[in-house]
């Protein structure tokens, strides 16, 4: 999809093209510079100014690189587009682009491919990471040591205050997507990242994601690029006035995982047709589990709202994932496996039985875990279930390939 290029009119700071489709500018756009770091934000009227002022101040305070912050606005409908051109009056090196659309893939994208600065940075506008962790993300690709850089909440090093709930959901995601997509890194989600600006402009083209799932679609391409990958542990506060939809975002990103994992196993990334357990064609296996995953996760989720009324919790879990779970190994047997008549024998029914307790138990500590630090709302029990399905699929695969249908490791047509 071709992107509409960014016109900035240094002589009229505080206008913008009135021509349908074309973002809207204010402030001199950034020179070529050492460092450009963007600041996506969306509805952020409360955040933006004192979060701006704040940067500002740091980087003018003795940061030894050239640097200009943009922000980026990607479809506020409140004030924020009006606070964020004041801002480019007030304070030097500081510009702003407005997108129509939402979504911060979209806005970094638009940002990134019309940077002429060497590195390109951004950090999302709460400041959740410390500011004196910008120096050592961005030195290393100014060197040439590597290609992209990222803060990680998750290494040795970093130190992080933030809830029980956003813990647990970082850690399952990041421990989901290394078993899936065998990344290396430890923290796809923190917001703070870098890239040399010609690797950026090499990935860009590659990564389809325009939301939240952008930031782990570039990692993981980059690393099967055999791009270098920095990481800096980081200081990490939570933001308590999060605008983030965590249940939204997680759904998303298990779609996303879904789409890599089915692209690389129809051999469109470096690792054709390679096994991801070990062994011939798991990984075109392993995407149409992955697939009939999210559908079946779908479904468990819509029959646990129907339920959670009559039987609370617990049973309504039980209930809808004892439903799934039959209809999901039998999709599975035919799809995946290749078994036209699954559980014909005990040992395929035993290893079934295994399969629904190891995802019964899972998910029941999760709603367990959610009732014991306090939250009872349905999106809590929502999330808890996502995330312990997320954790279970590795195991239920592995199970399902070593144990119940064992037989049929080959999908047909690869005998």
């Amino acid at each position: 999809m071709n992107k509409p290029a960014l016109i900035f009119d240094a002589a009229a700071p505080l206008t913008s093209s009135d021509r349908p489709g074309t973002p809207q500018t204010a402030g001199v756009p950034s020179a070529s510079c050492q460092v450009e770091i963007v600041v996506p934000v969306k509805d952020e009227e409360t955040d933006l100014a004192p979060s701006i002022r704040r940067l500002h101040a740091y980087l003018s305070g003795g940061f030894p690189l050239t640097w200009h912050i943009t922000i980026a606005d990607n479809g506020s409908r409140d004030r924020t587009w009006d606070i964020a051109r004041g801002l480019t009056a007030e304070l030097s090196r500081v510009s702003a682009v407005r997108l129509a659309q939402p979504g911060r893939g979209r806005a970094l994208r638009s940002i990134w491919s019309h940077s002429d600065s060497e590195v390109l940075a951004y950090m999302d506008v709460d400041l959740s990471t410390d500011l004196n962790a910008l120096l050592p993300l961005v030195a290393p690709l100014l060197s040439g040591h590597s290609d992209l850089a990222i803060g990680t909440r998750l290494a040795p090093g970093a130190r992080v205050v933030r809830g029980t709930k956003r813990e647990l959901i970082s850690r399952c995601y990041n421990v989901l997507i290394r078993a899936l997509l065998r990344n290396r890194f430890t923290d796809a989600q923190c917001g703070f990242k870098a890239a040399r600006a010609e690797v950026a402009r090499d990935l860009l083209p590659t990564v389809s994601n325009e939301e939240w799932f952008f930031d782990t679609e570039l990692l993981v391409r980059a690393e099967r690029s055999g791009m270098r990958i920095h990481e800096v542990p980081v200081d990490w506060v939570d933001d308590l006035d999060s605008r983030v939809d965590v249940l939204r975002t997680a759904l998303e990103d298990l779609r996303g995982v879904c789409r890599l994992l089915s692209e690389f196993a129809l051999g469109r990334g470096r690792d054709r047709n390679q096994s991801v357990a070990g062994h011939p064609m798991a990984g075109t296996q392993l995407a149409r589990f992955a697939s009939i995953g999210v559908i079946s996760t779908v479904v468990d989720l819509g029959l646990f709202l129907l339920l959670r009324p009559v039987l609370g919790p617990m049973g309504a879990n039980a209930v809808a994932l004892a439903l799934c779970s039959i209809a999901n190994m039998v999709a599975n047997g035919r799809i995946t496996f290749s078994d036209r008549a699954p559980f014909r024998r005990w040992d395929q029914l035993l290893g079934g039985l295994a399969v629904f307790a190891t995802s019964l138990v899972l998910t029941s500590l999760a709603l367990l875990a959610v009732a014991g630090i306090g939250e009872t709302s349905v999106t809590s029990d929502l999330i808890a279930i996502v995330v312990a399905n997320g954790a279970a699929a590795l195991v239920r695969f592995v199970l399902l390939r070593a144990w119940v249908f064992r037989k049929n490791r080959h999908p047909l047509g690869h005998r």
